[in-house]
C-alpha cells in the first residue's frame, strides 16, 4: 500500500510512525496529528480541475483540495511535453486526459513539498524525473526514474531549462520556457503575493521563516540574465501576466532594503 501524508502529499511504502517532510520546519505537523491516506483511495474521492494558462500551458489541480494543494503544470513542446511540479492524485482521468494530449516525456519538480506521487506519474507515463541533488535526503521512496542533475542549470529539452535557485531548499529550481517574451514556472520558490505585482521569498512559509538578505540576493543574480515576460506561480491565480522580470527583480531589492533598514512603510512596491 502507497500511504501518502495528508498534510503534505509526500508518498511513502508503508505507512510511517511521522513524515519526515512535515517534521521539518519548513512544513508543519497538524495539532491534530499525521494522518494518512492510501493512493487507491485518494484516486476515488479527489479529481483534478484543468485549467488553460495559455497555449501550450495547462494547469493541474487536485480538487476538493489536498495537502498543500498546489498545482502541477503540463508544458508541451513540439519535442514532447513535461510536467512542472507533480500532485499527489493521478486518477484514470487525468491519466486519460494527459496521454491524449501525447503523455509525458520529462517530470521535474521545484522542492521536495512537491514531490508527492512522482513515483507513479514517473511509471505512468514512462518519464524520468528531474530532481536537483541537493534536496536528495529528501526524496521518501525511491525509483529508477529519478535523475538527480547538479549546477545550477540543465537543460531537459529545446528551449526548456532548469534553474537552481536555493532559497526555500538548497536546490530550490524554477523552470524557465524560451518562448516569445520568456515564461518562469517558479513553484514557490518565488512566491506570488496576492495583488501579483510582487513576489516574495521564505524559508518557511506555513510557519513563516523568512530567508536572509543573501540568499535573497543570490537568487537575484542567478535571474540576472533570464528573460521571462510572464510568471506561474504554485497555486491557482498565482499568474504575472506582464512585466514579471522587473516584478521579480524589484521585488528582490525590496525584500533586501526591508531586512536591512527595517523601513517597511517607507518602500514603494517594485
Amino acid at each position: 500500500m502507497i500511504a501518502i501524508c495528508k498534510t503534505c502529499g509526500t508518498s511513502y511504502d508503508l505507512e510511517p510512525q511521522q513524515c519526515a517532510i512535515c517534521e521539518d520546519e519548513r512544513q508543519y505537523v497538524p495539532a491534530t496529528g499525521q494522518e494518512w491516506v492510501d493512493f487507491a483511495t485518494l484516486t476515488t474521492t479527489h479529481t483534478n480541475k484543468w485549467q488553460q494558462l495559455e497555449a501550450n500551458l495547462l494547469s493541474i489541480k487536485t480538487v476538493p483540495a489536498f495537502a498543500i494543494s498546489q498545482r502541477a503544470i503540463l508544458l508541451r513542446t513540439p519535442q514532447g511535453n513535461v510536467l512542472w511540479d507533480c500532485i499527489a492524485n493521478l486518477d484514470p482521468a487525468t491519466h486519460a486526459l494527459v496521454s491524449a494530449l501525447g503523455g509525458i516525456d520529462a517530470i521535474a519538480i521545484s522542492h521536495p513539498h512537491y514531490y508527492t506521487t512522482m513515483q507513479e506519474w514517473a511509471v505512468a507515463f514512462n518519464a524520468p524525473v528531474y530532481l536537483h541533488a541537493s534536496d536528495r535526503q529528501w526524496v521518501m521512496r525511491d525509483s529508477p526514474a529519478l535523475r538527480f542533475w547538479e549546477g545550477d542549470s540543465l537543460e531537459i529539452a529545446s528551449g526548456v531549462t532548469l534553474l537552481r535557485l536555493g532559497g526555500h531548499f538548497a536546490g530550490g529550481t524554477v523552470l524557465h520556457w524560451n518562448v516569445e517574451g520568456g515564461v518562469l514556472l517558479a513553484g514557490d520558490i518565488l512566491q506570488v503575493t496576492p495583488g501579483k505585482d510582487a513576489v516574495s521569498f521564505m524559508w518557511s512559509y506555513p510557519n513563516m521563516l523568512p530567508l536572509p538578505a543573501d540568499e535573497v540576493s543570490a537568487i537575484g543574480a542567478r535571474l540576472e540574465n533570464v528573460r521571462f515576460e510572464r510568471l506561474y506561480g504554485a497555486f491557482e491565480g498565482q499568474n504575472i501576466s506582464v512585466n514579471a522580470r522587473e516584478i521579480v527583480m524589484g521585488s528582490v531589492q525590496k525584500y533586501i532594503a526591508c531586512l536591512n533598514s527595517g523601513t517597511v512603510g517607507k518602500l514603494k512596491k517594485p
